[in-house]
């Protein structure tokens, strides 16, 4: 994948990648060549961490009465002529077409979040294009067909006590919301968020919210509850833009 984060520390080599980056010309449609229905990730936001690579796919639509030679697609943060980053393909292994005069070409995408991902700001709206070339040099090239999210990864924790607890006692639930920072590639708190406090009763499978508490200056999350009745307890955050939503692993509480 060809990379280009724009103001961020790099070697001479990503410099030069720059430089071949076509993100100063407008759209450009020869002949009857046509591009359409780009997908990324399935449809789904891409959530990245501080260190593992995350592969996904993006496919469009291309069509020509001669055929489809080849495919090429591009996602981008800020503006087409002046992105934040900027992400292609460095060879055609990495762009796949089917054959005929209308296929579908499927890209593929592994980020690392210390090379692609330099700044927090780059959470949040990156827009996606396609280029095809048909077999008898038409092509089209189409810089902005849509939108999705880059996202920062996000973590919960839940913590329920005391275990076990008398009907009619409080429990006290804790937790804490953190997620990935891009400028040092550590977790930190998530402040200010609504996260919702859940219950499961035991021998069922589905959570209820019982309500809604917002993280501290440092992510953390704390309430109090009644002991009712044998259950696991949980918090769940729902996501924004630029980070997804994260569940915590049930934490079962006796009430006798």
């Amino acid at each position: 994948m060809r990379r280009l984060a724009i103001g961020a520390a790099s070697s001479g080599a990503l410099a030069l990648i720059a430089l071949t980056v076509p993100v100063a010309h407008a759209d450009t449609v020869v002949g009857d060549t046509e591009v359409s229905n780009v997908v990324v990730n399935g449809g789904k936001d891409v959530a990245v961490g501080t260190t593992n690579k995350v592969t996904f796919k993006v496919t469009f639509t291309a069509s020509d009465p001669a055929g489809i030679a080849s495919g090429q697609t591009y996602l981008y943060h800020g503006t087409w002529s002046d992105p934040d980053a900027f992400w292609t393909q460095d060879s055609p292994s990495e762009t796949t077409c089917t054959s005929g005069t209308t296929v579908t070409c499927t890209s593929t995408y592994t980020v690392v979040p210390e090379y692609d991902l330099h700044y927090n700001t780059l959470a949040g709206t990156w827009h996606f294009g396609a280029y095809a070339k048909a077999k008898d040099g038409d092509s089209a090239k189409r810089t902005d067909l849509g939108t999705f999210h880059v996202q920062r990864y996000s973590k919960l924790t839940v913590n329920a006590s005391p275990e076990p607890v008398a009907k009619g006692r409080t429990i006290t639930v804790t937790g804490k919301l953190t997620r990935a920072s891009w400028d040092d590639y550590l977790y930190h708190g998530y402040a200010g968020q609504p996260v919702k406090l859940q219950f499961r009763k035991a021998g069922t499978s589905t959570y209820s919210t019982v309500k809604t508490v917002n993280t501290d200056s440092s992510g953390n999350a704390r309430t109090t509850v009644t002991a009712s009745t044998d259950g696991y307890w949980r918090y769940y955050f729902t996501g924004t833009s630029t980070t997804p939503a994260a569940k915590a692993t049930g934490d079962f509480v006796d009430v006798q």
